[in-house]
């Protein structure tokens, strides 16, 4: 039984290497910045979601350090028992003003956070209205609901009030709409104003993943609603991306929910809380996004430059505003062979394929930060250039 089932597993793992879908990882030597060391070479980061070039800052690796030496190095218990310090309170709640909410609460990641989220709040009487293209973390979550599922295609309104309509007539108690603020793969952002007045009309709280926002969209870096002004209920995110790139997740939203997800968000009651080095760097992001209008800038600057780098040289990109900016490829294999060659010239991005995203739409995802500087972009803009040339994708 045993090796049947092991023969199975290696006759699945050969099946996806045979298809181009085998994905690789590289190990890097040095700390998380706009350039790393890989095997002994020094190359170009594109693919980092260090949108804020904090993963390497030296004020959060102070405020670490700085943790460690008088609370300790890791809780060794869930937050109800005896895995509660003051800088968790105290990191909830700068999150929560950061974010313009009554509170907020942590979890190991954000992953852990959309996967708690739903079930506590939302019984057999109710609905879930989620986008296609949602995370997987969400689509997992919901799945542990027994609220009615609805699915509207992504960021269509048209398609979104039609499941409104259907879950109204269908009886729902409460109906929550949930949905990425940005959708990573594509760099595309959420029309939030239409879906607060869709949500509003048809009585629905707004859930809202923001890990690809938080820190960097928006006039005060708050995420998608900063960015376009609305209030959403609920919001979802990650102190793993722009806020330092280490780990942790968070829910943050009205007083009422994070309570009743205090007593019944089974990641939270079931799991370590996050140990001090990283709730005190974590404050310490915090901080340091309050303040970084230049970053914030240096950020945008710098995926404006890389857009218009690319499209002169004639790739094919997704159009749009955010720091991710998919070079569109089509096939897997190919994906992964511009991915090795642009390693050999000095610049690391990952190919993207199925099943990250649909078959056929394999693509280079690149992704700006305010660490990476011009000199830097131009090397990798010729770099670019040249592969893309070799293997007739300009």
């Amino acid at each position: 039984m045993a090796d049947a089932f092991l023969s199975h597993i290696t006759d699945t793992l050969a099946q996806i290497d045979s298809e181009g879908l085998y994905k690789r990882e590289r190990m890097i030597t040095s700390p998380q910045s706009g350039e790393i060391t890989v095997g002994g070479k020094n190359v170009i980061n594109l693919c980092a979601n260090n949108y804020l070039g904090l993963a390497d800052h030296p004020a959060l690796i102070d405020a670490a350090k700085g943790a460690m030496e008088p609370r300790g190095f890791g809780m060794a218990s869930v937050r109800f028992i005896c895995g509660t310090q003051d800088i968790h309170r105290e990191l909830e709640q700068k999150l929560a003003q950061f974010l313009k909410q009554d509170d907020a609460i942590l979890f190991a990641a954000c992953f852990d956070a959309n996967g708690g989220l739903f079930e506590p709040l939302l019984g057999p009487e109710d609905a879930i209205v989620s986008d296609s293209l949602n995370h997987a973390s969400i689509i997992d979550g919901v799945r542990l609901c027994k609220a009615k599922r609805y699915r509207y295609q992504n960021n269509d309104m048209n398609d979104l009030e039609a499941s409104l309509k259907q879950a109204r007539e269908d009886g729902a108690r409460h109906i929550m709409i949930a949905t990425d603020g940005v959708f990573s793969m594509d760099g595309y952002l959420a029309n939030l104003p239409k879906i607060r007045e869709l949500a509003d009309t048809y009585g629905a709280i707004v859930m809202v993943d923001d890990c690809h926002a938080t820190g960097f969209m928006g006039p005060n870096g708050a995420g998608t609603p900063d960015h376009f002004g609305v209030k959403v209920d609920i919001l979802t995110g990650t102190l793993g991306k722009a806020l330092g790139g280490a780990i942790g997740g968070y829910i943050a939203g009205p007083q009422p929910v994070i309570d009743l997800l205090r007593q019944r968000a089974r990641p939270y009651l079931f799991s370590n809380s996050l140990p001090p080095a990283i709730v005190a760097a974590g404050i310490e992001a915090i901080r340091l996004v309050e303040e970084g209008e230049m970053l914030r800038a240096q950020l945008f600057g710098n995926a404006k430059y890389w857009r218009a780098g690319l499209e002169k040289l004639g790739f094919d990109l997704l159009p749009g505003e955010h720091p991710i900016i998919p070079v569109m490829l089509g096939e897997a294999t190919l994906a992964q062979e511009m991915a090795a060659r642009l390693f050999d010239e000095g610049v690391y991005v990952s190919g993207f394929f199925f099943p990250v995203v649909p078959r056929g739409q394999a693509r280079i995802r690149t992704q700006m930060n305010a660490a990476l500087k011009k000199d830097e972009l131009d090397r990798a803009l010729a770099a670019f250039g040249k592969v893309g040339k070799d293997l007739r994708v300009i």
